[in-house]
C-alpha cells in the first residue's frame, strides 16, 4: 500500500521563487565597479611626513623665511606669528613636604643659585675639600641650619642606592614654570628658543642628564607633562650636577596642546624617533625657534605627540646598537643644532 506522501516532492527539494518586483542595489554596485577616486599625493595627506614637511615648510615662509635660504630676516628668534590666548592649567601640586639635594656640586650649585633651603646637613669627619669649604661658607653666611649627623642618618635621608657624598640639602618642592611664560621670558631676552619637551620619560636619571645637556648647548628650559611623566626629583639633582639651580623647568598640563600653542607661535616642533624620516645631520630648521621631543626609551613618542611634531628626527647609529637613550639622544641632538647655530 502506497504513502499518501509518494506524489508530493522532497522538502526542501524545490527553490521557492520570489514573486514581485526585485529589489536593487540602488546603484552600489555600478559605484563599486567604477572604483575610487585618484589616490591624493603624499604631500597632500595632513598625517603622511610629506604633508606634515610641506605644512611647516609654509609656516615657515608665513613667518617671513625664505623658501630658498631657509633664513628668516629677524635674527633674535621672536615668534612672528600673534599669541593666542590658552587656558592655563592649574600647577600640580606636591605631596611631599620638602626635597632631599644629595651630592657636593649639586649642593654647591643650588646654594649659589639662592635657592629656598629649610637646612644643610654635613656627615662628621667629612673630607673637606674646596666645593665643602665654599658650601660651608655660603650656608654661614646666609644663616641657615647646619646639622651635622651621623652617615646612617644621611643614607637615610637620602634614600636607597643615593650617593650624597657627605652633603645634603632640604629644600622646599619645586615650584614649575609655565611652558608659555618660559617662552616668553625667551623671547623677551631676544634669544632664539631651544626648549626639551619629554613624552613619557619616568627615569629621573634621564631628566637629570637632559637638564644637564640643555644648559652645556645652549637651550634655555625643559618642559615636563603633568601626568606619566617623571618630576624634579632629588635623583634629576643629582644627576643634573647642579645644572637644574640654572635651567628652568615648566610642567605642561596638557603636552599636545602645549605644542600645538607653540607652533602658532612661530616655533617649530621636532621629535625624536630612530624611524624618523629627517637624518639628523640633514636638519634645515637648527637656526629657528626649535622644541625638540624626547619620547621614552622603550614606547618612544605618543601617537598625538607625533601627528603634532612638524618632522621627525632620526640620529644614525651603527645596526649593531638598536638605540639610545632619552638622555644621549637628547644630548647629541642638542649638540648638532648647537653646531649648525654657531656656524652663522
Amino acid at each position: 500500500m502506497k504513502s499518501s506522501g509518494a506524489n508530493k516532492p522532497r522538502a526542501g527539494a524545490v527553490r521557492k521563487a520570489r514573486k514581485g518586483p526585485q529589489v536593487g542595489s540602488g546603484g552600489q554596485g555600478r559605484q563599486a565597479l567604477e572604483g575610487r577616486k585618484p589616490t591624493p599625493k603624499a604631500e597632500d595627506r595632513p598625517y603622511h611626513p610629506a604633508g606634515k614637511r610641506k605644512a611647516a615648510q609654509e609656516r615657515f615662509v608665513a613667518a617671513g623665511g625664505d623658501r630658498q635660504s631657509g633664513r628668516t630676516p629677524s635674527s633674535s628668534g621672536a615668534p612672528q606669528r600673534p599669541a593666542q590666548q590658552t587656558q592655563r592649567p592649574s600647577r600640580a601640586k606636591q605631596t611631599d613636604d620638602f626635597e632631599i639635594v644629595t651630592g657636593r656640586n649639586s649642593v654647591l650649585e643650588a646654594l649659589r643659585a639662592k635657592i629656598p633651603v629649610t637646612a644643610l646637613y654635613i656627615a662628621t669627619r667629612i673630607e673637606y675639600d674646596d666645593r665643602v669649604k665654599e658650601v660651608m661658607q655660603i650656608a654661614t653666611k646666609r644663616g641657615l641650619p647646619i646639622l651635622e649627623v651621623m652617615r646612617p642618618e644621611l643614607d637615610r635621608l637620602a634614600g636607597f642606592d643615593s650617593v650624597h657624598q657627605g652633603l645634603a640639602l632640604k629644600v622646599p618642592p619645586y615650584e614649575y614654570a609655565h611652558p608659555t611664560d618660559l617662552l616668553e621670558r625667551v623671547v623677551s631676552r631676544g634669544q632664539v628658543p631651544l626648549l626639551v619637551a619629554l613624552d613619557g620619560v619616568t627615569d629621573p636619571r634621564n631628566l637629570g642628564a637632559i637638564i644637564r645637556s640643555v644648559a652645556a648647548f645652549g637651550g634655555q628650559g625643559v618642559i615636563v607633562p603633568q601626568r606619566r611623566s617623571v618630576g624634579l626629583t632629588a635623583a634629576a639633582w643629582k644627576t643634573s650636577a647642579g645644572a637644574a639651580a640654572r635651567t628652568p623647568v615648566a610642567m605642561a598640563g596638557n603636552l599636545t596642546q602645549t605644542l600645538k600653542a607653540f607652533k602658532e607661535r612661530g616655533v617649530f616642533v621636532l621629535g625624536l624617533d630612530g624611524a624618523g624620516d629627517t637624518p639628523l645631520p640633514e636638519l634645515s630648521w637648527a637656526k629657528e625657534p626649535l622644541v625638540v621631543v624626547v619620547g621614552s626609551e622603550g614606547k618612544g613618542l605618543s601617537r598625538l605627540v607625533t601627528e603634532t611634531c612638524d618632522a621627525i628626527v632620526s640620529i644614525p647609529i651603527s645596526a649593531a646598537t638598536e638605540s639610545l637613550n632619552a638622555g644621549i639622544a637628547a644630548s647629541v641632538t642638542l649638540y648638532e643644532i648647537a653646531k649648525q647655530r654657531a656656524a652663522r
